[in-house]
């Protein structure tokens, strides 16, 4: 059974992560943290074989812990999942040994896909002895993601896209307060009528709340707040 360390904030995501985990067979979760320094705490305690890890968190955010596993020369894999889609932070975390990055939302078909894969390297490489260039590969280099991102893109309404999506779940997270579409738009760079529909998308799939406020002469304004 290989044992798994959970980093993440979010109440509810942990719920769901260690759900998703934990019907994988050959997993367990042993220990959940709601930032990377308790992370690293539960790490040491533990011992995992596997640490899944978000990026924007408390305290101490994701790429820092990461940092901290390798610096202190911690024998354990790293796969993130998170929010964060900007380029900079994905090249971060490979660069520093992710063995996957996983962006948020994702259904469970895409994380079972990630812990299998981890579990078959993990089998491959539980033995002594040499590895053939055949066999090397095979383990590298999967067959290719056709099938997963079919399954993505059917995820989403038609006219929505994973990237866009994701940049709207990054602003809401890092704002205190709720927000209109219109500061959604302004705040990413879409036209109002573009991150509505986004926003109608995600209140629909239970990401986000909404609330509608009165003020003065006028149509009332929806106001959205993502779930914490």
């Amino acid at each position: 059974m290989l044992k798994v360390v959970l980093i993440e904030d979010d109440l509810m995501v942990q719920d769901v992560n260690r759900m998703f985990v934990e019907k994988v067979d050959g997993f367990s979760v042993a220990a959940i943290a709601s930032n990377g320094r308790e992370g690293m705490r539960k790490i040491r305690e533990v011992q995992p074989d596997l640490v899944i890890i978000d990026m924007y968190m408390p305290e101490q955010d994701g790429l820092e812990t990461l940092r901290q596993i390798r610096s202190e020369g911690i024998d354990t894999d790293i796969i993130a999942i998170t929010a964060a889609s900007d380029m900079e932070t994905v090249r971060l975390f490979l660069q520093n040994g992710a063995f996957d990055y996983i962006m948020k939302p994702f259904k469970f078909e895409r994380i079972q896909q990630a812990l299998l894969k981890y579990r078959a390297y993990r089998e491959e490489t539980g033995s002594s002895g040499h590895f053939t260039q055949t066999e090397l590969d095979k383990m590298m280099f999967q067959p290719s993601q056709k099938a997963e991102k079919k399954s993505d893109e059917e995820e989403l309404p038609k006219g929505l896209n994973g990237v866009t999506l994701n940049k709207i779940l990054s602003y809401l997270k890092a704002q205190s307060d709720e927000v209109s579409a219109e500061e959604v738009a302004e705040g990413i760079g879409l036209a109002r009528v573009t991150a509505r529909r986004y926003l109608d998308h995600l209140e629909k799939t239970g990401n986000i709340t909404i609330h509608m406020t009165y003020g003065g002469v006028g149509r009332p304004v929806n106001r959205y707040k993502i779930k914490r």
